[in-house]
C-alpha cells in the first residue's frame, strides 16, 4: 500500500493521506470500486442539487475527518476538481478528482491503459459540454 503525502501550506501543516484505492480495486474489482466511488459522492452531495457544494462538503466534513479545516481549504478542495467552473463537483468531476489524487491507482492493475483512456475520454466529454454551453 502506497502512502502519499500531500502538503498543504496553510498553517505550515502537512497532511498524510494513505492511498487505499489500489488495494480496494484488487479486493473489490473495478466495477465495485466505481460503485464505491459513486456511493462516496452521494454521501457528500447536496441532495437537492445533485452536486457536492461548499455547504454539503462543510456539513459532511466530520465524516471525512476534516472538520477542523477552514472554509478556504474546503473551497480549495472544490476548486481542485471543478472542471466546469460552477463551484461544485458533479459525480464525474468527483471521480476524476479521486483518480488524480491517487498516484497508486494507475499502477493497481493490468488495465492501466484502459483506466487512463476512460478518464481522458470523460474529461474531454466534460470539456466539450462546457464549450457547447458557451456557444
Amino acid at each position: 500500500m502506497m502512502a502519499t503525502v500531500l502538503e498543504h501550506h496553510i498553517n505550515n501543516a502537512a497532511v498524510e493521506f494513505v492511498d487505499y484505492f489500489p488495494s480496494m480495486i484488487l479486493r473489490l474489482g473495478e466495477e465495485a470500486f466505481i460503485a464505491e466511488l459513486c456511493s462516496g459522492f452521494r454521501l457528500l452531495m447536496d441532495v437537492e442539487k445533485g452536486l457536492i457544494t461548499f455547504e454539503s462538503l462543510k456539513r459532511n466534513s466530520l465524516l471525512l475527518g476534516i472538520h477542523d479545516m477552514g472554509d478556504d481549504e474546503l473551497v480549495w478542495m472544490l476548486m481542485e476538481g471543478d472542471l466546469d467552473g460552477d463551484g461544485a463537483l458533479s459525480q464525474l468531476e468527483f471521480c476524476i478528482l479521486m483518480f488524480r489524487l491517487s498516484p497508486g491507482l494507475m499502477d493497481a492493475g493490468p488495465n492501466k491503459q484502459v483506466w487512463v483512456e476512460d478518464i481522458d475520454r470523460r474529461r474531454r466529454h466534460v470539456n466539450d459540454q462546457i464549450h457547447v454551453g458557451f456557444q
